[in-house]
């Protein structure tokens, strides 16, 4: 049996594999590597391959029993995209809770903030834990009796997808960060481990999981019409898409893009259906499946802050949105203090419940062909992208109301094709901010734009360069005895 680095849950590389006692439980359901070494069962592997989806979960306190400082309470992706955006506002009412939000909010934060300490140790915990399945299922002298060769496929492809999605967080969020791709056995691994490797190295790994995973993932909508919340190799591709976006790779986006619909992605006839339904709409392409009165328990506890009086629209947020546009209302009813793309609800329903049943929604159609979109426009091919603009718009603007009302007519008029690039890159821009609103993909907008400093500053906020990247937590850097390098300014 391998000596290896448990301490519970080795959640980020170094600071927790001597100390049990800075998490308060034993994650249900979590398989260590000695489990599988001794035990390699089909059991084994579909837990362990399962355990790391939990860590895309808005569940409360998967690593640790209120940890609020230490931001583990849930994950904080609304607080580092959404909160430091010119989005959102901490609470509907200014107060002193959890002033770590605050100085996330303001960028006065340091390197012991809780905002990012939670969000390297949930994505590092995910990618431990999925290494632990994939070393077992991409080993040629291991073999797992009863686990037949297209299911091996299916889940090593989730496996290269799931990694290859907290690493994007990583990377878009920290810059070099360490890459570790099988399961730490020693405290001197675990140290060898602990050195950042440049971004550029991170993003070859992430394209190269995702070709990967695209090839051994089912071609087909879902991975499986009985758990249709796995990664699919739709999922798949929008993430290479998307990264290939993120490093300006734009050639390779509209091709991708294109391939959703061919697996049978296209817009809702509704935007507000991504938010309610359960797998039987056509956008969603990869979201957690939140269930309540679920054994172990899988809902949505983000609902619980918001009955707390957590997550307020900006004013400017607010102002952004186009006479009539329908997606206001679906995204935040301001004068009942309900946001209700979060809560899946257009009545307040879900609030302050934390074991809510609506899911979170990773990746959908509209934010990818609007990646198509921006792709189109930076090659030079400005009618292309002004024409996926209109068909956003006019999804928008058809239909009904979050009151069940027709949008007035000339509500979201089509946008003029012969327009200069300046032009439609701020069509572009204006889109993605009201059609993806509190999907937390404000800031990593701003940031890969170019004018985050800019917009944040015209916000009010301390927006300096530095800020481009978030500060590796100082924990991390501690414990590895300076081996983990801090970033520039903090």
């Amino acid at each position: 049996m391998k000596n290896y680095i448990k301490t519970g849950i080795l959640i980020s590389i170094l600071s927790l594999t001597a100390c049990e006692d800075e998490l308060t439980k034993d994650p249900i359901g979590l398989v260590t590597q000695d489990q599988v070494n001794t035990t390699p069962t089909v059991g084994t592997v579909e837990t362990a391959v399962r355990s790391s989806y939990e860590m895309l979960s808005n569940r409360l306190n998967i690593l640790a029993d209120w940890d609020w400082g230490g931001g583990l309470v849930f994950q904080n992706d609304y607080v580092m995209q959404d909160i430091a955006s010119d989005d959102m506002e901490k609470k509907w009412v200014i107060d002193g809770d959890q002033p770590w939000m605050d100085d996330l909010n303001n960028f006065t934060f340091t390197s012991t903030n809780g905002g990012p300490n939670g969000l390297w140790k949930y994505n590092y915990e995910g990618i431990k834990r999925i290494n632990i399945a994939m070393n077992i299922l991409t080993n040629p002298d291991v073999e797992v009796p009863g686990l037949s060769a297209e299911r091996k496929n299916q889940l090593l492809g989730e496996g290269y997808f799931l990694r290859s999605y907290y690493y994007f967080s990583l990377v878009t969020n920290f810059g070099d960060v360490p890459l570790i791709l099988r399961p730490v056995e020693s405290y001197q691994e675990a140290f060898d481990v602990a050195v950042r490797v440049p971004a550029a190295d991170i993003w070859a790994q992430i394209k190269g999981d995702l070709t990967l995973a695209m090839g051994l993932l089912p071609n087909s909508k879902y991975s499986s019409e009985s758990e249709k919340w796995r990664a699919s190799k739709g999922a798949a591709i929008a993430l290479l898409a998307k990264a290939e976006l993120y490093t300006e790779n734009w050639n390779a986006v509209p091709g991708l893009v294109d391939q959703l619909a061919g697996l049978g992605f296209s817009l809702n006839s509704n935007y507000f259906q991504s938010f309610t339904a359960e797998y039987n709409d056509n956008e969603v392409i990869f979201s957690f499946d939140h269930q309540t009165n679920a054994t172990p328990r899988r809902g949505n506890g983000i609902c619980a802050p918001l009955g707390w009086g957590f997550f307020a629209p900006s004013t400017d947020f607010l102002n952004a949105f186009e006479t009539n546009d329908p997606r206001l209302l679906y995204t935040v009813d301001a004068p009942n203090q309900n946001v209700n793309k979060m809560l899946g609800s257009l009545n307040g329903a879900n609030e302050g419940n934390d074991d809510a049943p609506n899911n979170k929604v990773y990746i959908r159609y509209a934010d990818a062909i609007l990646w198509k979109a921006e792709a189109l426009l930076e090659t030079g091919d400005t009618a292309g992208a002004v024409a996926i603009i209109n068909q956003v718009r006019q999804r928008a603007r058809n239909g009904v109301d979050a009151n069940g009302n027709a949008v007035p007519a000339g509500t979201l008029p089509d946008r003029a094709t012969g327009a200069d690039a300046a032009t439609v890159k701020e069509w572009l821009i204006h889109e993605r901010r009201v059609e993806l609103g509190f999907e937390n993909q404000r800031m990593l907008d701003l940031k890969r734009w170019g004018i985050a400093q800019e917009v944040m500053q015209a916000h009010g906020k301390n927006f300096l360069p530095r800020h481009m990247l978030y500060p590796i937590p100082q924990s991390e850097v501690d414990a590895s005895a300076g081996l983990l390098t801090q970033n520039e300014g903090y």
